[in-house]
């Protein structure tokens, strides 16, 4: 039986940790007021948002944690609060590839929180920009999946652009099949963007054998289409459910378990170190036997862990490739530094995109 004093005992409690935590947050809230004081009466223009200060919190609060919260959850509900405050400084604008719903439009939200202004855009390129001509403060684009490889667009886009990486996001990737209503057996057609088909394709053969399946430019599109038929279903993120009212009929139908995609913040700053960071750069290499060894040698001797390297065409000479590299550490790293000193002089051209806090949860 319920002992009910026990359960208005408990409730007390909670009301009592509930008017701290308030009092607590507010005076949180009043010294990032008095910080955005202090900035504005300084000189020369002033960086409201500090990756590297917001990356150093969530690492010590997570540290702090002893549960029975998560990891993660303690790194949301903090997401959120440092978003809150840093909006009584400066509200910000953050392009996406959208449209709304869309994953990256998920990990805009989850590395700045809801309080900032988030603008959709149709393209990477208007992405870049946006950023780049001062419309919007940051930029999120996608990069990687864990299954289905690089975003070429996007480094195609770091090639030529004037912006920095400032951040990264990982989100993992859930997709749900969903419809107007529940019946699957009237489904004759399934929308989505190309690359979620891939993802999905062992679970749509066995479950949705012979279905027609509808390429479109974002899962958010898909899910628009399918608001619009009784006879079509979406496969798209969870959030597209809530937006175009559609219900789901089967959740993480992904084939790996592990899918996850990686997303850039973009922007024109240079951030400082956090103390885990990660440095992005590219280079192209002269065209002799050895030659790519040697490049690899600069960080190899200099004990630099290279995480990544990937290539692609460099689009101004046949056969000559541009290679993408990410390594652990900062520009700042005494390391780091001389690694990209000597590939400097090995290389026919290097281009540091940006060091960076590594992703937090």
């Amino acid at each position: 039986m319920v002992s009910e004093k026990k359960l208005s005992d408990i409730r007390k409690r909670i009301d009592d940790v509930d008017e701290k935590l308030i009092r607590l947050i507010s005076e949180r809230a009043s010294l990032a007021t008095d910080i955005a004081d202090i900035k504005n009466k300084g000189k020369g223009p002033v960086k409201y948002y500090r990756p590297e200060r917001e990356a150093q919190i969530l690492r010590q609060v997570i540290k702090s944690n002893t549960g029975p919260l998560s990891d993660k959850a303690i790194a949301g509900l903090f997401r959120e609060l440092i978003s809150a405050c840093l909006a009584l400084e400066k509200k910000l604008n953050v392009a996406y590839l959208g449209p709304e719903g869309t994953f990256t439009h998920s990990a805009a939200m989850k590395h700045f929180g809801h309080a900032v202004e988030c603008v959709s855009l149709m393209s990477i390129d208007r992405v870049f920009h946006d950023v780049q001509s001062g419309n919007c403060d940051y930029g999120v684009v996608p990069v990687e999946n864990s299954i289905e490889g690089v975003v070429n667009h996007t480094l195609d886009m770091l090639i030529d652009s004037d912006l920095k990486i400032s951040g990264e996001v990982e989100l993992r990737i859930n997709q749900y099949l969903m419809t107007r209503t529940k019946v699957r057996k009237n489904i004759n057609k399934i929308y989505s963007h190309q690359q979620s088909f891939a993802q999905c394709r062992k679970w749509l053969e066995a479950n949705m054998p012979g279905i027609e399946q509808i390429p479109v430019n974002s899962n958010a599109e898909a899910a628009r289409l399918a608001s619009k038929d009784n006879k079509s279903a979406a496969v798209a993120g969870e959030t597209n459910a809530d937006i175009y009212k559609l219900k789901i009929i089967a959740k993480n139908i992904e084939d790996e378990p592990d899918n996850s995609t990686r997303f850039l913040i973009i922007s024109t700053d240079t951030v400082p170190k956090s103390g885990d960071d990660k440095t992005s750069l590219l280079f192209s290499m002269p065209s002799k036997p050895g030659a790519l060894l040697n490049m690899l040698k600069c960080f190899a001797d200099n004990k630099v862990n290279m995480t990544k390297i990937e290539s692609r065409p460099s689009r101004k000479g046949l056969w000559e490739y541009i290679f993408f590299v990410d390594v652990d550490g900062h520009l700042q790293d005494a390391r780091v530094a001389r690694s990209i000193s000597k590939l400097q002089t090995e290389a026919s051209m290097v281009k540091v995109l940006g060091s960076y806090p590594r992703a937090v949860l």
